[in-house]
């Protein structure tokens, strides 16, 4: 299959090299050089990325993509048949008008994004969270296989995957700050964070998310895998996912305070389970 590929940063590179080991063409745009990639083509425009049978994005937000993709009018000059397939987090407003431009130009779009940090993209590990037209996703089907371990096909409306990859990341802070509180709790009565963790993974609370997170904070080691301003980020699109579906979500309102501290704190380019350290140190 010939594939494009667009955004080349930390998880991108991993899916953009798993894509061309299983034995696919990929042409790669990016906007920073970086370093190569085994069996990849760099390309010298966005344009170039869109003569394929399939052209994954990458990117890292809404206005980015609206960049690339929407205002420098690529949709319109497409190979005819191809399939976009968007795997960043993006709010649903921004997913619904993709949907909308795609129809437009006669390009077939499927929203694909992915749960899994830059190591489980290197391994071909991802979840990947799906939705669009059936047919559509049939033909992505060997690039879903190259990236991801399991696909999640969630609806025929792209925005439905969206809209749960975004609550599954507003998920995972909850459960970072529910683990620093437990920490703090603990803590005050002398129970070490180590016992603690091993007695919560091997009872209640022993997915992944559970386990990447409390060792983070066990070992207090909060180098980047998922930058905090980008879980900061994704909690803005919740909240303005339940703006939108006039909800109150009062934890999601708790953990996007304690985030947007953390970040104003400095602390914006570590790991976003750096929230549960700035908990525990505020808590004393």
């Amino acid at each position: 299959m010939d594939v494009g590929f667009i955004g080349l940063g930390a998880m991108g590179s991993a899916m953009a090299k798993n894509i061309a080991q299983a034995g696919h063409t990929v042409r790669a745009w990016n906007r920073s050089a970086g370093e190569p990639i085994d069996q990849v083509t760099r390309v010298a425009s966005p344009a170039e990325a869109f003569d394929a049978d399939v052209v994954v994005t990458m990117l890292p937000d809404d206005p980015s993509i609206r960049e690339v993709i929407l205002d420098a009018g690529i949709l319109q000059t497409a190979r005819k048949g191809a399939v976009h397939m968007v795997c960043s987090t993006i709010s649903v407003t921004f997913a619904e008008e993709l949907d909308r431009r795609h129809a437009e130009a006669g390009v077939l779009y499927v929203a694909a994004p992915v749960l899994g940090r830059p190591d489980v993209a290197a391994n071909g590990e991802l979840n990947v969270l799906v939705a669009g037209p059936t047919n559509a996703i049939k033909s992505v089907s060997p690039v879903l296989n190259a990236i991801g371990k399991q696909t999640w096909v969630l609806g025929d409306a792209p925005k439905q995957a969206n809209a749960a990859k975004i609550a599954a990341n507003m998920m995972i802070t909850m459960a970072i700050e529910a683990m620093a509180e437990a920490v703090v709790l603990t803590e005050s009565q002398g129970v070490g964070r180590d016992a603690f963790f091993n007695l919560i993974l091997n009872t209640l609370f022993g997915a992944r998310a559970y386990q990447t997170y409390s060792a983070n904070i066990a070992g207090s080691n909060y180098d980047p895998g998922f930058k905090a301003k980008l879980g900061l980020k994704d909690l803005g699109l919740a909240a303005a996912l339940a703006e939108t579906a006039s909800c109150e979500l009062p934890m999601l309102d708790a953990v996007k305070a304690r985030m947007t501290e953390a970040v104003e704190a400095g602390l914006g380019d570590r790991d976003w389970s750096i929230m549960a350290d700035f908990t525990i140190k505020q808590a004393g």
